[in-house]
């Protein structure tokens, strides 16, 4: 997922479709490239290999701290593994890594743990919300505040709380947003952000909301709070595959060139 440190020019963030097409039948990906890799492999290897295998490489904070001089200039450079292990293992884990930040509409497996559903964290360590502690709907207005309690290990919503938030969780940022207080911005009951600058002032519709806090918001809060657990749980088993790919024998860019010819100058 596009971050600050992938230089766009004016903010962080730049796509590489994974399809050329809406039907998702052409991979943007040089044909030439998935030969390449099958012979080094020894086995077919797909255009959704190879989106996986740079989740489970790029998408955690160790590979940002290992390469943040890299990051200065555009383009993004990944240590491609040489050995067939390595590569399976990453497509593996890069699969689950796309499964959580979907929240399991891509990448989903069952016979691998991977329901095409809300991802859950293991019984026991799953954030929760207890009896007393529900978020109350109607007739209270909408909540005001979140607030952590890192010992307790509770986050208040209002009048409600969630027990079970890590501190992990609670500071997980994205693009220099912390995601669970932004996700509760949109949905608090004073919503205006301060005016910077000459701007516009904000349209009247942003007045338009619920009366109260919906169900629906408690299920979503819920949902993201188990992917975050998750994701968090990942990164530590992210930095290791990367140290040990980069320790084994890798495919060079030469090579890549070399094989690739023109058809992989604009990928």
């Amino acid at each position: 997922i596009p971050d600050h440190d992938h230089y766009r020019g004016s903010f962080g963030g730049r796509v590489y479709p994974l399809w050329h097409d809406a039907a998702a039948k052409t991979p943007n990906i040089p044909p030439h490239l998935l030969g390449l890799l099958a012979d080094v492999y020894g086995h077919p290897v797909s255009a959704e290999d190879i989106m996986a295998y740079l989740a489970a490489i790029m998408a955690h904070p160790a590979f940002t701290a290992r390469f943040q001089p890299d990051l200065v200039q555009p383009g993004l450079r990944v240590p491609l593994t040489a050995d067939p292990a390595l590569f399976a293992e990453a497509a593996a884990l890069g699969r689950e890594v796309i499964w959580l930040h979907t929240y399991g509409e891509r990448f989903a497996d069952p016979a691998a743990g991977l329901p095409k559903a809300p991802p859950r964290m293991a019984e026991g360590e799953r954030p929760f919300i207890p009896e007393e502690g529900g978020i109350p709907g109607k007739p209270e207005p909408l909540p005001d505040t979140m607030e952590y309690d890192a010992a307790k290990r509770r986050l208040h919503v209002g009048k409600g709380f969630v027990d079970n938030v890590s501190p992990e969780m609670w500071n997980y940022e994205v693009s220099g947003k912390q995601v669970v207080w932004h996700w509760f911005s949109y949905r608090r009951r004073d919503r205006t952000r301060p005016q910077i600058g000459d701007k516009r002032p904000p349209s009247p519709l942003d007045s338009v909301q619920p009366d109260h806090w919906l169900a629906e918001y408690t299920s979503d809060l819920i949902d993201l709070l188990n992917v975050l657990g998750r994701v968090v749980a990942l990164e530590p088993v992210q930095a290791d595959l990367m140290e040990r790919i980069l320790k084994a024998e890798l495919i060079k860019a030469d090579h890549l060139k070399a094989a690739l010819g023109d058809d992989g100058k604009d990928n």
